[in-house]
């Protein structure tokens, strides 16, 4: 144990966010994510949620500030009756929370947001409920 580590990030969690360099991605996924077929490096963070990851990573995870968006959403497939607005928001109160410069989301397409994760450095497979409550950050650097 570790004084002022949130105990929901693993050590193996800990090790891969220290092992990536600026511009990696990571992915943090939802229970429905093909994660264990996407992942180069797999994390199970079972009985969590994206939002409480995303909310212990970011304390200690430097965004990419060199880029637009250092931060991605899957979109909505077009037809879908299904509304993340309420989640989204949540996740951008965290991400201005730790990043006040943070602006907004890039918006991926289903199959491309799919086809990025297969290139990023880890996906860390949650147990979100949610719909569509899955995000890639982009690696920073520590300032």
């Amino acid at each position: 144990m570790l004084k002022g580590i949130p105990s929901i990030l693993s050590p193996e969690l800990l090790k891969i966010l220290m092992e990536m360099g600026h511009g990696d991605e990571i992915v943090i996924a939802d229970g429905n994510f093909p994660a264990a077929s996407s992942a180069k490096r797999l994390v199970r963070s079972d009985g969590n949620g994206t939002l409480d990851l995303l909310r212990a990573i970011l304390q200690f995870f430097p965004l990419d500030q060199y880029v637009e968006r250092p931060a991605a959403l899957m979109a909505v497939v077009p037809g879908d009756p299904i509304s993340p607005q309420a989640l989204w928001k949540d996740f951008l109160q965290v991400m201005k929370r730790y990043e006040p410069q943070f602006s907004d989301f890039e918006y991926v397409e289903r199959f491309a947001f799919y086809e990025r994760s297969r290139q990023a450095y880890a996906i860390i497979a949650s147990s979100e409920t949610a719909q569509y409550a899955n995000i890639i950050l982009k690696k920073g650097v520590v300032r």
